[in-house]
């Protein structure tokens, strides 16, 4: 709490006067980051362009809105709730509408799955040299080599599957 309250400018007792405690906190910066998130799934949902220009339009405001990497962050941290599980829910409907409609168009490989998605982000997020400018430049270099790889290719199987839900929800879990 005190080292937010220290990036925020702010008194460790204005957090406390606003959030009963740390898990209250973490849980409106996770609220706030799929909020931010759940705001660039339904333009990508709307995008009407071709669905390959549209997907990697969307994981490229994502990368950079860094809505990933905050919430991944926090995994683990508190434990959420009804509302958040309620978005997140929304994010998966909205998710699994864009990776339909994209395979649908023969631009996504047809064995990538929603899930695939956050753990490019989070991979992606965790680059950080030099200074912010280049920390993005080298973001946006890797998150192209990895769209590259999600293009559909005829015959090219992914080794191993994909995460499963229970694995990806045990991050949740208190450390």
């Amino acid at each position: 709490m005190s080292a937010v309250a220290a990036r925020a400018g702010v008194g460790i007792s204005a957090l406390y006067r606003r959030y009963a405690n740390k898990e209250d906190l973490l849980r409106q910066v996770a609220r706030d980051g799929l909020a931010r998130y759940l705001e660039e799934a339904e333009v990508a949902a709307a995008d009407d362009r071709d669905p390959w220009d549209a997907f990697v339009s969307f994981m490229t405001r994502l990368l950079d809105a860094q809505t990933v990497a905050i919430t991944m962050s926090l995994a683990g941290t508190f434990a959420p709730n009804e509302e958040l599980y309620a978005m997140s829910e929304r994010a998966e409907v909205l998710n699994t509408r864009i990776v339909d409609r994209t395979k649908a168009s023969g631009g996504l490989r047809r064995d990538v799955v929603v899930d695939d998605l956050s753990m490019i982000l989070e991979q992606v997020s965790s680059i950080r040299l030099g200074d912010d400018a280049r920390t993005r430049e080298l973001r946006h270099r890797y998150l192209a080599l990895f769209l590259n790889g999600l293009r559909a290719v005829e015959g090219e199987r992914l080794p191993g599957p994909p995460p499963t839900p229970v694995e990806l929800a045990s991050r949740w879990s208190p450390r």
